[in-house]
């Protein structure tokens, strides 16, 4: 059953959009694995959720980049964009602090995609698993909604 992993907690989408292989990302950090095994969105939409219970456990000083941690040990980095480091925190808004507990769809960001747009920066919000936990899209190059379930398969 798509998106369900350890201890059958569901994980939601973390943003609207298209929901693409990461290997198609564009930068090779990402596409290349480097980070770890994932999923990217094209998003539609401006708000970051938190895709399952964790605690945050990183918030980039430039709000572009979140960390997350579960109970039971699975981790996930969000990046939002490429190259948006470069705007030094310029169209994003945190909503969530070190330290934090979030639930599942808890809005952890806003992000202004226009502006980033604006900025010539690609708004790709990349999904990483640092554990290189093994991910299957459910139906790749679709339309996914934030706080959706069942989009991915996760397996060690």
């Amino acid at each position: 059953m798509f998106g369900l992993f350890k201890n059958k907690n569901n994980f939601l989408s973390p943003i609207s959009g298209e929901i693409i292989p990461v290997e198609e990302v564009n930068d090779p950090i990402f596409s290349q694995k480097m980070m770890g095994t994932g999923f990217a969105i094209v998003p539609t939409t401006n708000a970051i959720y938190a895709p399952f219970d964790a605690e945050v456990v990183t918030v980039f000083p430039t709000a572009h980049a979140y960390g997350l941690k579960s109970k039971n040990g699975m981790e996930v980095i969000i990046h939002i964009g490429i190259d948006t480091v470069e705007l030094k925190g310029e169209g994003f808004t945190s909503k969530v602090k070190k330290g934090d507990q979030v639930k599942a769809g808890d809005l952890i960001a806003e992000v202004d995609m226009d502006f980033l747009k604006k900025q010539g920066k690609d708004c790709t919000c990349i999904i990483v698993f640092p554990n290189k936990e093994t991910i299957e899209i459910a139906h790749p190059h679709t339309n996914v909604e934030a706080k959706q379930d069942q989009i991915i398969k996760i397996s060690k």
